[in-house]
């Protein structure tokens, strides 16, 4: 993180949390401010990377976070039509 990765961004007591992964996405790092300064979490992965889901204007919900840091996917799923069969009677 550098000085300048917070020039456009909101002012640090809005209660938004900042939120920094690396390219391979084993690493993320969790800012924000808390009375009396800033708290900064860093988690790594031994194993996996970290799923990222649809960002909309780089924004985040809070439950999408928690998902992600727990290492839990949300995977869209999709109903597939069930076809059956039509058993043919002979004669």
């Amino acid at each position: 993180m550098r000085p300048g990765d917070f020039g456009d961004a909101a002012p640090s007591h809005s209660g938004e949390v900042f939120v920094f992964l690396n390219r391979s996405r084993t690493h993320i790092k969790l800012l924000h401010w808390e009375y009396g300064g800033f708290v900064l979490y860093y988690k790594r992965l031994e194993q996996g990377t970290f799923g990222i889901s649809e960002l909309k204007k780089g924004e985040l919900s809070w439950s999408d976070l928690v998902l992600m840091v727990e290492g839990i996917q949300v995977v869209k799923s999709i109903r597939k039509k069930r076809y059956s069969l039509v058993q043919k009677q002979l004669f």
